[in-house]
């Protein structure tokens, strides 16, 4: 039986000649990154469990959340990996480079066929070029810094044949924003998807980083492109090795095809708080805006910025409006200045910041304040995401049109004049302090009062928002567990220690934070049961011994907020002790029921 292309990465970097879906096996990780961001817990790690580097020549820092280290604690952090990184001969792509992502793929550190993972949870931006990606937590990272490898569970494949013609005024973004639509956060939650087609084959690099970057919001384990020869020749230049090119057997099994006719699709935006609510323009046209943002490691490339050049050239951003534009690197930004894009943007009344994440990490250029509507480029408007305000995400082209309108529009229908607010009328709507785990018996079966959430897709800045990201010290954690999730702000002053949570589906969807786990663990709740689980968050939860569960139908318990339950890892029983009725979930695994009695991954 053929393979599909993730079995064959994976296959490839590990002891065997074949894999298969669900397997956990452990993998060669050809390039290991942590970010600023994380980079500082990575390190603590190492030292607290008395680790060494594998390969330094393999290991990288990439500083991108806080490019200007304007933030103290983050400058702090940053200073963290300068020094371990001297001490053990790391290289470090510092605050002036940019995207640790594109600089992996612009510097030659990942290729078609190859494997990379990181502290960032966009990783699997790397199906743009064919290569194995992923975001873990700081632990994960820690671990294949030490070991060169890291256990991960073989995905199932799902293959996308796209048909049609792409329309013309359908961009890369507008691509991924309508899979979006079609499929939601979940609908391909944990699969390695592949797509093809000949549309998908002409796509150029730029094109397939936009689409690939949004990967994780669709809940995926990764986008995969087959490589032509232009992106194999790209890479071969910036690795100088010859590429091989990586397509799946002709009789590769996938547990689900879709054909899906491009030539249907439209420009589209999604609403704020869910990318994937994604809409046609059309149904938001006009909606009033306070500002635009370009950028993000989702359009932050030099195609992006050319489109936006051409739309704003011998154009200004309406009366009121601001603009914000953010190449995804230093070579795009001095690419900018040469080509003559830095004087349009500054001319249509841009701000053009230096390069970096920039408003998905706090406290950098692209950030909103409550009640400022914002349309922007990049990849997640959850709630306090970028800002207290409403975030539209919409391509370049759609943006900079907006930013000249003064509201939201396409480029093909600017207006000659543009909208003007109405006076006294609103727009529209260094790591320290965590003690070593010691190994204890763990009990295999836990009782405890039940909080019943009935919603899907809670995101990790629902559970534990990017603005406490800088605390290290897990028994500070727990007071702002589920803080950001509407209901449930006042969830840590009501929990009690040995509380069960029982959701839906894709908890902890979004972010590679370990905080996001190390919340609950700090309140001393016994176990997380969800329909599903996003896939970064389901390791670092298994990673860190915090039990959690997947189950496919507990109806029959009629459970309700305040039940008490029994739960068994092993057996994967749950009764409901207040009307004796049970159901039947998924035990642990091997791997999880080991690392839990372990009391940990390290």
């Amino acid at each position: 039986m053929g393979m599909t292309i993730i079995e064959k990465i994976l296959s490839k970097h590990s002891k065997y000649g074949i894999v298969k879906p669900n397997e956990n096996i452990d993998i060669f990780i050809d390039t290991r990154a942590a970010r600023d961001f994380g980079g500082a817990n990575v390190v603590k790690n190492l030292k607290d469990n008395g680790l060494d580097v594998a390969d330094p020549k393999k290991t990288y820092f990439t500083f991108d959340c806080n490019p200007t280290g304007s933030d103290q604690k983050y400058a702090v952090n940053q200073h963290i990996c300068r020094l371990y990184a001297r001490e053990k001969d790391i290289t470090i792509y510092d605050i002036n480079a940019g995207i640790g992502t594109h600089l992996a793929i612009d510097s030659g550190l990942a290729w078609p066929g190859s494997t990379f993972v990181s502290t960032d949870s966009h990783a699997n931006i790397m199906g743009a070029i064919c290569a194995f990606g992923q975001g873990m937590g700081d632990q994960d990272i820690a671990a294949t810094f030490a070991k060169g490898a890291v256990w991960f569970k073989v995905p199932k494949s799902v293959r996308l044949n796209f048909t049609g013609k792409r329309p013309a005024n359908v961009t890369a973004k507008d691509i991924v924003l309508n899979l979006l639509h079609i499929f939601g956060a979940n609908k391909l939650l944990g699969f390695s998807v592949e797509l093809h087609g000949e549309e998908m084959n002409i796509l150029t690099l730029d094109e397939r980083i936009t689409i690939a970057s949004m990967g994780t919001e669709m809940g995926v384990i990764i986008l995969l492109f087959p490589p032509n020869k232009l992106i194999a020749k790209y890479c071969e230049e910036k690795t100088g090795k010859s590429i091989e090119l990586i397509n799946a057997d002709p009789d590769a099994q996938y547990e689900q095809v879709h054909e899906i006719d491009i030539s249907k699709f439209v420009p589209m935006v999604s609403m704020p708080g869910k990318p994937h609510d994604s809409v046609p323009v059309s149904e938001v046209k006009k909606t009033k805006i306070d500002s635009a943002f370009i950028g993000s490691c989702t359009n932050g490339r030099m195609e992006d910025l050319r489109a936006a050049a051409a739309i704003l050239k011998g154009r200004k951003a309406a009366p009121g409006v601001l603009l914000k534009i953010v190449p995804a690197t230093d070579d795009i930004w001095k690419q900018c200045l040469s080509e003559g894009l830095i004087e349009i943007f500054k001319q249509a009344g841009a701000l053009f910041s230096n390069a970096g994440c920039a408003g998905c990490a706090a406290g950098q250029v692209g950030m909103n304040g409550k009640k400022e509507v914002t349309v922007s480029t990049g990849n997640r408007n959850f709630p306090g995401k970028q800002g207290d305000g409403d975030m539209y995400l919409a391509s370049p082209d759609t943006v900079a049109a907006s930013a000249i309108a003064g509201y939201i529009t396409t480029s093909d229908d600017i207006p000659e004049k543009p909208a003007l607010f109405e006076t006294g009328k609103s727009s529209g709507t260094a790591a320290t302090g965590v003690s070593k785990k010691t190994k204890e018996p763990k009990p295999t079966e836990v009782e405890g009062r039940v909080w019943f959430i009935k919603e899907d897709n809670i995101d990790t800045d629902m559970i534990f928002h990017n603005r406490y990201l800088t605390i290290t010290d897990i028994s500070q954690m727990g007071q702002y567990a589920l803080d950001n999730l509407k209901g449930y702000e006042n969830f840590a002053k009501k929990a009690k220690k040995g509380d069960i949570i029982v959701t839906q589906k894709n908890f902890g969807a979004g972010s590679s934070r370990q905080q996001a786990v190390d919340c609950f663990i700090a309140l001393g709740i016994g176990c997380i049961i969800a329909e599903s689980f996003g896939a970064i968050y389901e390791r670092n939860a298994i990673n860190a011994a915090m039990p959690i569960m997947t189950y496919k139908n507990i109806a029959t318990m009629e459970l309700k907020d305040g039940d008490n339950i029994r739960v068994n890892f092993v057996n994967g029983t749950i009764k409901n002790l207040s009307n004796n009725k049970s159901a039947s979930i998924d035990k642990f695994s091997d791997v999880q029921f080991e690392i839990f009695q372990n009391g940990g991954l390290l």
